[in-house]
């Protein structure tokens, strides 16, 4: 449910989306596709390879049958979490994983400090309590640990929440930054992954727990 306590100075109607109804039900047909184009995912692999740490504990929210992670480096587990069981079964890289809607939930039932990394790709703009799900994966992160949010220019805009639909990609690239500041990370900062001139756009956010 939107929670527009999280940011009072943020416009009425913040976190509302044009398509109310259970997300559950949009998300109910499995999406065995990409997201972002090959140039986009090639990037953002290669960032993953050099921010998250390898032979750790990752944690891949909001994800789907893919995971973007490098082929060449191994990771002791990767826990995954999505809203489509065929999607998640379907990833070679999930250890484990589960299903929640994070619009009705966002609290996580991992324990504190438990996880090295933590990567949400091409999902944020679906989030209705950004802040109380960003303190969540804080609280179970190891402190330093890096969670990487990614974003182009594309999504559903009807499961968008409004101010996203409101804003350009510079501003989307603040209102994370905005997100990760608020709920206390630390070393807060927006890499330009792909510049969007020869295909898909794609921006990074980084903050550490």
């Amino acid at each position: 449910m939107p929670n527009q306590s999280e940011f009072p100075s943020f416009p009425a109607g913040a976190f509302n989306k044009e398509d109310s109804h259970d997300d559950a039900v949009f998300y109910d047909a499995p999406r065995l596709v990409t997201h972002i184009d090959d140039a986009a995912i090639a990037a953002l692999t290669d960032f993953y390879r050099e921010v998250l740490p390898p032979n750790s504990v990752l944690l891949d929210l909001m994800s789907s049958w893919v995971s973007h992670l490098p082929d060449d480096v191994s990771y002791q587990e990767v826990i995954g979490h999505g809203m489509n069981r065929e999607e998640l079964v379907a990833n070679p890289r999930f250890s484990r994983w589960f299903i929640q809607d994070f619009n009705q939930n966002p609290n996580l039932n991992l324990a504190d400090a438990s996880i090295d990394g933590a990567m949400i790709c091409v999902a944020i703009q679906y989030v209705q309590q950004p802040l109380a799900l960003l303190k969540e994966i804080a609280r179970v992160m190891r402190p330093g640990a890096p969670l990487v949010i990614s974003f182009s220019n594309r999504c559903f805009p009807t499961k968008a929440v409004a101010i996203w639909r409101a804003l350009d990609t510079r501003g989307h690239a603040e209102l994370v930054e905005h997100y990760l500041q608020t709920g206390g990370y630390k070393n807060v900062k927006t890499k330009l992954l792909v510049d969007g001139r020869a295909g898909d756009p794609l921006i990074a956010v980084i903050g550490r727990a």
